[in-house]
């Protein structure tokens, strides 16, 4: 494998869509100075829905390219993609640091009052081993509602972040978690941010609710430390270039974004 001379050297960010925005975000304001590059793989999403090998797959081929591009760190602002496949990743590329995105089960269980988290996350994350290792290990004897959100990347992807059908998909997603009581919940994937205010709108004011993208982003910027650099933004695709950049700038409110189209090769 080659390895891109120095100056070329930047972080490497990839989801399944546009969810890893809320991270990429974050990278920029912690990091100003940083090379970035992020893929959507928009012609695949959502993940949520797909087998592990098929996301196993998408994400081997993802980190090629973004090696190949001179990455020398990797964020994987996807939840999906962390739970079926960082594992992979890093024993293919043992010499190259991942930050990885997981539901903080952790921080959801210093911050319960009552006992009960709620988890919202995608189908894929919802059923994974991964997921249950996580809540096994610091949940302990705490009940914590695991509900998969079928639906509610689509909406975002489509740049709908408020649409009367995606309020109801909401009211209707949250009612396990007022039922049960919780106090506490996760969004467990890096595009539920992007409606928080419907989250929130939903499970009321007493309920605490919890986001990882700005811990992943401190994670890596510990990793990458102070390098003398000129930033950059690389922004690509697997899906259509036209419109990504109308969602970036409909969403983000990022002016002319340049966004190129890449073909996964497998």
């Amino acid at each position: 494998m080659q390895t891109a001379p120095p100056s070329r050297r930047e972080i490497g960010v990839f989801d399944s869509g546009v969810g890893g925005f809320t991270v990429l975000r974050e990278l920029r304001a912690l990091i100003p100075s940083a090379r970035l590059r992020y893929l959507a793989d928009t012609a695949y999403a959502p993940y949520g829905g797909r087998s592990a090998d098929d996301i196993r797959a998408r994400c081997i081929a993802i980190t090629e390219h973004l090696v190949a591009q001179g990455a020398d760190l990797i964020v994987v602002a996807c939840n999906t993609a962390t739970a079926h496949a960082i594992d992979a990743l890093r024993a293919r590329w043992p010499h190259l640091p991942f930050v990885g995105t997981e539901p903080g089960i952790k921080p959801a269980v210093a911050a319960t009052r009552n006992g009960r988290i709620g988890l919202l996350a995608t189908a894929a994350t919802a059923h994974s081993a991964r997921l249950q290792a996580l809540i096994e290990r610091h949940a302990g004897e705490l009940q914590v509602v695991v509900q998969g959100c079928p639906g509610i990347v689509e909406h975002i992807e489509r740049g709908d972040l408020d649409s009367a059908e995606l309020r109801a998909l909401v009211e209707h997603l949250c009612e396990p978690l007022r039922a049960a009581g919780v106090d506490t919940a996760l969004l467990g994937c890096t595009h539920y941010p992007l409606i928080e205010p419907l989250w929130r709108a939903t499970l009321g004011p007493d309920v605490r609710l919890l986001r990882i993208e700005t811990a992943v982003a401190r994670r890596a910027a510990e990793l990458w430390g102070v390098r003398p650099e000129s930033p950059s933004l690389h922004i690509e695709t697997s899906g259509d270039p036209t419109s990504l950049q109308r969602w970036i700038e409909h969403v983000l409110g990022w002016s002319k974004p340049d966004v190129r189209r890449w073909l996964v090769s497998r």
